[in-house]
Parts: structure tokens; C-alpha cells; sequence
């Protein structure tokens, strides 16, 4: 994009946040636009900012992450959040990539990789950026992809023909909150990180069915 990345930062650490705002704001291809640190705060700051990007940390004061996220996406859906944290709960990354966040980034990422992260998200709708350790993936156990419902596999075929939630509700006559109960359930029984990967791991399970029959 030819203007700076607007972003905003979430963090309860007044320190970290301070800090981390200097260092981005240095860039000449980002503008820091606002530092929150908490909850209420975060949504305050969207509505206030209208940030391109808002790096929220995994914990922080208020209702707590997932209901967070959930209001940030329905107040800003183009906003494109990455997740900063401590820790990589592979039940938590899940979750969250499930309601739409762009990636999920520990706090020892070096600048490189968060820098690359903030510009990747913004140059790429469809990219999801993950930096977290290899304990991650060996922490997940594969599950039996024959445990998913008929419904299951049902919204997630139509999913791998590129239609959003809300598309797939028109089709099954479902409400779009249902279609992202299913989806979050797909996501955890085959251990996906995206929806991609979910499609691919149904698929060479030949899981997939053809929307059509």
C-alpha cells in the first residue's frame, strides 16, 4: 500500500508496549496510530484509529481474548489482527485463527519476523503468519478424522470451494454463528491451524464430499 501501515498495539506491559510502539513507529512504512491496555481500551482504539493492523496480546484485563476478538471482527472485519504471547497453547491458536485472526507470533520473536509479520498480513489477505516453536506441532495429537459430523464435513467441503461463512450458512440454511461452531470444531478435531490446512488434511483423508450431490 503506498500510505504507511496504521497499527495499533494492545498490551497490559505499559513498558512493552511503550517500547514496541517506538520501535515501529521508526519505520517509514508504519505509523503507530495508538497504545491500549486493555480490553475495553482495544475497542475503544479501533473505533477511535481505524488501525490496518492491531497487534493484541494473548492476555490482558477484561472479558478475555476470544470475546475480544469476536467484538474487534464484528466492529472492524478488514482489520487484520496478529496475536502476541508468552506462550503457544495449540488449543488457544487454534481458536483464535478459527474466528479470523491473521497470525499468532511469540514475544521472542526477533523485529525481523514481527516487521515481516505486520507487512505480510497487509500485502496478502489470504496469508496467515504463525512463529512459534516446533513444540507446538509435536504438542498436537493427530485425531481420527472420522470424528467429524456429517455436518462437519458438509460445511467444510463447501469451505474448500473458497466460500466464506457466511456463504456457506445461505447454502445450509444456517445461521453464520453456526457455520464458525463447525468450523472451530473441524480445527480442533483434525489439529488445523487454518483453513487450509483443515482442507487439506480432509482431503487426503477423503473426507471432502462434492457439494453438489
Amino acid at each position: 500500500m503506498s500510505r504507511p501501515v496504521r497499527l495499533a498495539i494492545v498490551d497490559d506491559h505499559t513498558l512493552f508496549r511503550s517500547a514496541l510502539g517506538q520501535l515501529l513507529n521508526a519505520e517509514d512504512d508504519i505509523e503507530v496510530v495508538g497504545l491500549a491496555g486493555d480490553a475495553q481500551g482495544a475497542l475503544d482504539l479501533v473505533k477511535e484509529t481505524s488501525p490496518d493492523v492491531l497487534l493484541l496480546d494473548v492476555e490482558f484485563p477484561g472479558p478475555g481474548v476470544v470475546p475480544t476478538v469476536q467484538t474487534l471482527r464484528r466492529v472492524a472485519p478488514r482489520l487484520h489482527i496478529l496475536m502476541l504471547s508468552m506462550y503457544d497453547s495449540p488449543t488457544t491458536i487454534q481458536e483464535l485463527l478459527g474466528l479470523g485472526v491473521r497470525g499468532y507470533l511469540l514475544k521472542s520473536a526477533s523485529d525481523a519476523e514481527l516487521l515481516a509479520a505486520i507487512r505480510r498480513v497487509v500485502a496478502d489477505p489470504r496469508q496467515v503468519v504463525l512463529s512459534v516453536t516446533s513444540k507446538l506441532f509435536e504438542a498436537v495429537p493427530e485425531h481420527s478424522s472420522g470424528n467429524l459430523s456429517d455436518r462437519e464435513i458438509e460445511v467444510l467441503s463447501l469451505a474448500s470451494l473458497g466460500l466464506s461463512n457466511a456463504q456457506i450458512g445461505r447454502r445450509l440454511d444456517l445461521r453464520e454463528s453456526t457455520v464458525k461452531r463447525h468450523m472451530h470444531n473441524v480445527f480442533v478435531k483434525l489439529s488445523a491451524v487454518s483453513r487450509i490446512d483443515a482442507v487439506n488434511k480432509a482431503s487426503r483423508a477423503g473426507l471432502l464430499r462434492n457439494p453438489g450431490h
